[in-house]
């Protein structure tokens, strides 16, 4: 994997080509990361994998992460491989939280809660031309500037939330077209911590039943309530729960 300094000569070539693409760099428990704008990872994934001497060619996994009540709040993280020098490297992709700082529908004091989709979520973008989302999943009016929809490349300008249930949910662009494995794994992001990824061709929740309620790896998810009871346990170990 590349050491500290190979690092800032990988942030010093991507921000050469694409300009505050990578934030920072770090270098801990010999683990090689970038620090990237979420708006052009895609651009930084692909340098990274197209790139002659680069070539990480293989992405093992993406997975989220919450550092409430740290800011930026979420991140995304990419977990790439070059399997011809066997080397190892994390691209982290830092977000902001969309309703630090903004009331929403239902929620007059601007805090964050669990929300999930029960009506037509809509896509707002940094400019002007939002589009509306059908229920259920992630879609939109083909053409519309900074809309989400599946199965299509992000669009410019990219959308900074979308909002669900008088919630205003994050934004990433999908990476499946780059790298077939981040298909379900982007789902399952979506599923725990409410990431939206734009461009998903089909953006649903994975593990969680699909009427569930919130996001549970987000950590202000409330802890306790009723347990998930699953046939078989309930049938060898009645009340087992209690």
């Amino acid at each position: 994997m590349p050491d500290a300094p190979g690092l800032e000569l990988i942030l010093a070539e991507i921000n050469r080509e694409t300009p505050g693409a990578v934030l920072d760099t770090s270098f801990d428990r010999e683990q090689a990361a970038l620090i990237v704008d979420p708006t052009k990872v895609r651009e930084v994934l692909t340098w990274l994998k197209e790139t002659p001497g680069q070539e990480y060619g293989f992405l093992s996994s993406v997975h989220g992460a919450d550092y409430f009540p740290h800011t930026p709040r979420f991140a995304v993280h990419y977990e790439l491989l070059n399997r011809e020098r066997y080397e190892r490297l994390r691209v982290k992709a830092v977000i902001a939280d969309p309703e630090v700082g903004a009331a929403t529908v239902g929620d007059p004091d601007g805090r964050t809660s669990p929300g999930v989709p029960s009506g037509p979520p809509t896509a707002t973008a940094a400019d002007p031309g939002a589009s509306t989302l059908e229920a259920g999943f992630v879609g939109g009016t083909p053409g519309t500037p900074g809309e989400v929809r599946p199965g299509v490349p992000p669009t410019d300008p990219a959308p900074t939330f979308v909002e669900m249930d008088g919630k205003r949910l994050p934004v990433m662009p999908s990476v499946v077209d780059l790298f077939p494995t981040a298909d379900f794994q982007e789902r399952e992001v979506y599923d725990f911590f409410g990431i939206v990824f734009e461009g998903h061709p089909d953006l649903r929740r994975i593990l969680m039943p699909e009427d569930y309620v919130g996001w549970p790896q987000r950590r202000d998810f409330p802890v306790g309530g009723e347990p998930v009871i699953f046939t078989r346990d309930e049938v060898n170990n009645p009340g087992w729960w209690q």
